[in-house]
């Protein structure tokens, strides 16, 4: 069971790509939803009001203690994918060793698509991706995995079973993503 972060954001769309894919899902806002849970997806928003709300209702130190649970046990399988703002928060956790800078591709009227070739991850394969007031990774460290780059920046990262990216894979509807990542 996927569970996708609820409190604020993009949530929605990345429901519809669990649905299309087959993979059970539910919306997650407390910690009486996250029990059975296998992954978790932060969606894009706004990363202070989502961070406020994490902290609220006790999100944030599960999820940081679930992950470094997870990360001790050899073959562990609990996934975490930030989109956007949830890459914001998956850095600024420690939950990915990066560098983040919020809005750093302009504001709202600078948001663009781009064609995003993921070659280090299962199969080569592109996804469109929307960059909506989209943080930019400046740097990372020694275990982070660049998935992606775009224009020479990464744009796709990946430490152990936690994923991140700049852009909004699920806004074009594309699920191969989350695919990878989940199925």
């Amino acid at each position: 069971m996927i569970g996708i972060l609820a409190i604020q954001g993009g949530f929605l769309e990345h429901e519809e790509i669990l649905d299309k894919l087959g993979i059970l899902h539910k919306r997650v806002r407390s910690l009486d939803d996250v029990g059975d849970l296998t992954g978790l997806i932060i969606p894009g928003g706004e990363s202070t009001t989502m961070d406020l709300f994490m902290q609220k209702y006790g999100l944030k130190d599960w999820l940081i203690k679930r992950v470094r649970d997870e990360t001790s046990v050899i073959g562990g399988q609990f996934k975490v994918f930030g989109t956007c703002a949830g890459l914001i928060l998956l850095a600024r956790y420690g939950l990915l060793n990066a560098t983040v800078a919020r809005n750093a591709y302009g504001r709202q009227l600078a948001s663009f698509t781009a064609e995003i070739s993921v070659e280090k991850f299962v199969n080569e394969f592109s996804v469109k991706g929307h960059f909506i007031r989209a943080p930019k990774i400046i740097s990372v460290g020694a275990k982070v995995e660049v998935l992606a780059v775009y224009e020479g920046l990464p744009v796709l990262i990946r430490e152990g079973n936690v994923f991140g990216a700049t852009f909004h894979p699920e806004l074009a509807g594309d699920s191969g993503l989350h695919e990878a990542i989940f199925s």
